[in-house]
């Protein structure tokens, strides 16, 4: 799967741990849209290498899904508990 179809897969990923975690983000709806791409991309690497689970062959698979979508989890998580709710 090349850059592209992780970008894409980052968009959607940062859409559902949106859904996951409602509420307000510090960086709104571009900021989250940013961390589900890095998440995607985090959650590819971190499978790749510690679970020895490499998830650049398919778009529709499992494996690349869950690992793109906890890594937008893990990374929005941290985005809120470094930079807080400033939005209020």
């Amino acid at each position: 799967m090349g850059v592209i179809g992780w970008i894409v897969l980052g968009l959607l990923a940062g859409a559902i741990a949106k859904a996951v975690l409602p509420g307000r983000d510090p960086g709104g709806l571009i900021g989250t849209t940013l961390i589900g791409i890095a998440g995607a991309f985090v959650g590819g690497w971190l499978s790749a290498r510690f679970l020895d689970r490499p998830v650049e062959r398919q778009f529709f698979d499992l494996t690349t899904w869950g690992s793109a979508i906890a890594g937008a989890l893990v990374l929005l998580i941290g985005y809120r508990l470094l930079f807080g709710n400033s939005r209020d």
